[in-house]
């Protein structure tokens, strides 16, 4: 009687969607209608999130502040340990390896993540082994890792903001130039960089949106799009689950469909976490070659056959306009 009694109480709390029990397997997420959804964490592993609980209206207030961004410069003369540049410090700047005349590389996680995230170094270390540049990586742990998502999801603009004021901030006054910057951020890390580039008058040279996070951005207006940057790219990989599937940059590439599962993966959010794994590969060795489609029904069905488009990579300058699809393999480089 008790289990019966506790079960017809988590059918209560329930209402509105089946919580699902197979963690990873988000086969029944319908955007706007289903509450429950599995997502990854930092370190990959399914973490269930209910999209309809809201937060104190305290938290609320502090998910607006993206004051407490932490900034991590890597180059090659600091490779694997950290420079913290603070906005509005120039002695920061000054004493740090960065330097004005080299590329510069903004990487930006996602939701249940930090700054050491894997998906952080091994973009960084891509980028560091081929290009001598700056590589800053954004930590915005104490939004991305609230117990919320709908909290991580409102700290979304202002995050973004404040690192567009804090690129402005660097190029005016220690140097840079709009034309080598190049911001990436994976999740809820491409709409950040979506809201940082329109901060900053859509002036950097590129942005790359990895799988940019669907639920509640169907729609939304601070949501990345192709006017943030001179050139937006996107690579979509869980599309309809966990990533958005419509077109919203320059270039959306549908790697093996754009859809769970991709190849070497059985659960949603591995199928989310390939962007970034297929970006750093795409970073160290310009292998992808995406087919323009005419439509995304071919996208969807690897049936494109038009010209050809290389799909991620790190190159600043790159331009193009379409929907591209091509085949990965299941493991790296892919």
């Amino acid at each position: 009687m008790k289990v019966l009694v506790a079960l017809a109480a988590v059918t209560a709390l329930c209402a509105g969607g089946a919580i699902p029990t197979v963690p990873g397997d988000n086969s029944h997420y319908v955007e706007g209608e289903s509450r429950y959804i599995w997502m990854p964490d930092g370190e990959g592993v399914p973490r269930l999130v209910d999209l309809q609980e809201t937060a104190p209206e305290e938290d609320l207030l502090e998910a607006r502040n993206g004051a407490n961004n932490q900034y991590w410069l890597f180059t090659r003369q600091n490779q694997n340990n950290r420079q913290v540049l603070v906005n509005g410090n120039i002695n920061s700047v000054r004493n740090s390896n960065y330097r004005a005349n080299r590329p510069t590389k903004v990487v930006v996680h996602g939701y249940n993540s930090n700054g050491n995230s894997p998906m952080n170094p091994a973009i960084t270390s891509a980028f560091l082994a081929v290009q001598d540049c700056n590589v800053i990586v954004v930590d915005w742990h104490r939004l991305a890792n609230s117990n919320l998502y709908t909290t991580a999801v409102n700290g979304v603009p202002s995050v973004g903001q404040h690192l567009g004021n804090f690129l402005v901030w660097l190029v005016n006054n220690v140097g840079g130039n709009w034309n080598q910057m190049h911001l990436v951020g994976f999740s809820l890390g491409a709409h950040v960089v979506g809201n940082a580039g329109r901060q900053a008058g859509r002036r950097p040279g590129r942005i790359t949106g990895l799988d940019p996070a669907g639920p509640q951005w169907g729609g939304n207006s601070r949501a990345l799009n192709r006017n943030d940057g001179v050139y937006v790219e996107v690579i979509h990989t869980d599309g309809g689950a966990l990533g958005i599937f419509d077109r919203i940059a320059d270039a959306d590439f549908y790697p093996n469909g754009g859809r769970n599962p991709q190849p070497g993966c059985w659960i949603s959010p591995c199928s989310h976490g390939r962007a970034p794994d297929l970006f750093a590969s795409s970073v160290r060795t310009n292998h992808f070659v995406g087919r323009l489609c005419s439509n995304i029904n071919q996208a969807t069905n690897n049936q494109c056959t038009g010209n050809q488009h290389r799909m991620g990579n790190g190159v600043i300058g790159k331009r193009g306009s379409g929907i591209y699809g091509l085949r990965t393999g299941a493991s790296w480089p892919f």
